[in-house]
């Protein structure tokens, strides 16, 4: 096989995983913004569905064609020496650990919360206590910017570390700002509040 067709797979892989974490983001923002119950739960289901309908195969195709190209056209373990190409690895490898343990698994159990909500026809104080989270809250935050931070990196090639270090640090204030900004918009502890 070609570089052009590995190429094109990588870029689908890319923006099958970037529209994915776009339409996570976008339902567990709108799931933050309600308070009726069957509305809740189905954007906590539309979660999963951006998750395992986009976000991982996108992350698969990434993973795949990444490794293959790295093995043929940038000399195996060589890639080590080139700033750009090693630093979309660390983050990609970061992306995709964080996001198959502490997101993925965070957004399962909310939806098993959200199903146990269903059941008993109230939003419980288990879930209440789900959605103040700060720790999946930070790292889901953190995916988008260090996406984009991944794509800068492909995009400008650069030789030195001071785009990823720049970018990376930029990512974590990004996600600190959105942790500690979107849940005050969306306060939980508030029963009375309206969607």
């Amino acid at each position: 096989m070609n570089y052009p067709l590995f190429k094109f797979v990588h870029l689908l892989g890319a923006i099958l995983m970037g529209a994915g974490l776009i339409g996570v983001w976008m339902s567990d923002l709108r799931s933050r913004q309600l308070r009726e119950l069957n509305a809740l739960a189905e954007a906590v289901r539309n979660i999963a569905v951006f998750y395992d309908g986009l976000v991982v195969p996108g992350a698969l195709l990434l993973l795949a064609s990444g490794t293959w190209m790295i093995i043929e056209f940038h000399g195996g373990w060589n890639f080590v020496q080139v700033p750009w190409l090693l630093g979309m690895v660390v983050l990609f490898a970061f992306e995709f650990v964080e996001g198959n343990t502490v997101t993925r698994l965070y957004f399962m159990r909310l939806r098993r919360i959200t199903r146990e909500a269903l059941r008993t026809g109230a939003i419980t104080p288990e879930l209440e206590k789900a959605r103040g989270e700060g720790i999946p809250t930070f790292t889901h935050f953190l995916d988008l910017p260090i996406l984009f931070l991944i794509v800068a990196l492909g995009a400008i090639r650069p030789t030195s570390w001071t785009l990823f270090m720049v970018g990376t640090v930029v990512a974590v204030v990004i996600a600190t700002v959105l942790t500690l900004s979107i849940p005050k918009l969306y306060p939980w502890g508030e029963a009375k509040r309206d969607p």
